[in-house]
């Protein structure tokens, strides 16, 4: 079956992942990581694309992104990509790929779904048993959204902004949501709709989206349907 064409549009947020190839490292020390970080923040300026939130593991990135243009997240990825594959070769005397294949990327409904995600990013250290608290995982942006950091090179989502009117404020609130975690059915849903390219919010945010594009936005109703973020949780 030929694959479906990345659901990418200008003004939605993008939740993207990149995997290593055979899921190998993708940094090897803070070096690295430093130097991959630096491309991401350096080619999403370059391409109009805002970076609201990410989480660096060992063999993969996570990124929540909102382009300017319907081809920023692809340029940036790109560019990424190829700069970062050239200094990590280079630095550790390899050769070839290191990426697993194309990105997945997913766009973000914003009432009910964008904080859901970005708590999935930044919980993601949590998940795979390096930290038992968030706070404890350097490589990720769950340290500026609780006020222990500043990184301004990151833009703050209107969502996110609009979860209180000063910045302790939002801290505090953003900080509460991240605490109660999220169920095995947001989980479930975020890794299924960024994983396979649907887009992740209700039933008429997939209808809205649909008119803009002839590709497939939702699972086939014939498949097994993913199982939907609830509004009401975190």
């Amino acid at each position: 079956m030929a694959r479906l064409p990345r659901l990418t549009l200008a003004g939605h947020a993008h939740h993207v992942i990149q995997r290593g190839n055979n899921r190998q490292a993708i940094v090897l020390d803070d070096t690295d990581r430093q130097q991959l970080m630096d491309l991401v923040f350096e080619q999403a300026r370059a391409h109009g694309v805002a970076v609201h939130a990410w989480a660096l593991m060992d063999n993969h990135l996570h990124l929540l992104l909102t382009p300017t243009t319907a081809d920023g997240v692809p340029r940036t990825m790109q560019a990424v990509g190829r700069a970062y594959v050239r200094r990590f070769n280079n630095r550790h005397g390899r050769s070839g790929t290191l990426w697993d294949g194309r990105y997945k990327s997913t766009l973000v409904q914003e009432e009910g779904y964008l904080l859901a995600c970005m708590a999935h990013i930044e919980l993601h250290p949590v998940r795979e048993g390096l930290v038992s608290d968030p706070r404890d995982y350097a490589w990720s942006s769950h340290r500026h959204h609780i006020g222990q950091r500043v990184d301004r090179q990151l833009t703050p989502h209107p969502v996110y902004w609009a979860l209180g009117n000063t910045p302790f404020a939002r801290e505090a609130a953003y900080g509460e949501r991240v605490r109660a975690g999220l169920s095995a059915e947001q989980q479930r849903a975020i890794a299924d709709a960024t994983l396979h390219g649907w887009a992740l919010g209700d039933a008429a945010f997939v209808q809205a989206l649909q008119k803009h594009t002839e590709r497939r936005v939702a699972r086939s109703p014939r498949g097994r349907p993913p199982m939907p973020v609830r509004a009401d949780e975190p």
